[in-house]
């Protein structure tokens, strides 16, 4: 397995791999509605879209893409950061593949500058972020109206 920056050609893979993940993990801790709502989002042009604005990661295998994440500015931030779509195949789970994928992250340049890091969490992968040293932010350790956990890494 290696872990690579994207490029446009991976749009499809990574998309068909989030939606996949979604329908299959997430579908345990939020409605259909919800999964559906996200599935939108997750459409090429969307992974295209916010590959745009951040450093975004694929885990390949072969000729699969496994898993992906992404880090960039919080709200635009020189002083903050935020982690985004950390995603690893339901069947590849279990693997350390999203270790891998959050330690390449804390590599980037984005996390490197920060002095924060955020990372919204789903209800589903709060357990894994919090076993990589991510806090609940302001001690909240409940989801939001989005329904999401808010985690930071002070560096």
């Amino acid at each position: 397995m290696i872990i690579r920056r994207f490029c446009e050609d991976d749009a499809e893979k990574v998309s068909a791999m989030i939606i996949h993940t979604l329908q299959v993990s997430n579908s345990k801790d939020y409605s259909a509605e919800e999964i559906d709502a996200l599935v939108s989002r997750a459409q090429p042009s969307g992974v295209a879209e916010r590959a745009g604005w951040t450093h975004f990661y694929v885990a390949e295998e072969g000729e699969s893409i496994v898993g992906c994440g992404a880090v960039g500015p919080y709200w635009g931030s020189e002083t903050e950061s935020s982690l985004f779509n950390i995603f690893v195949l339901p069947e590849c789970q279990g693997r350390g593949i999203g270790r891998k994928i959050v330690e390449a992250l804390e590599r980037d340049e984005y996390f490197l500058r920060a002095d924060r890091v955020e990372v919204p969490a789903s209800i589903t992968a709060v357990d894994f972020y919090r076993k990589l040293g991510y806090e609940y932010k302001n001690g909240v350790d409940r989801p939001d109206e989005e329904r999401l956990y808010r985690l930071e890494k002070l560096r």
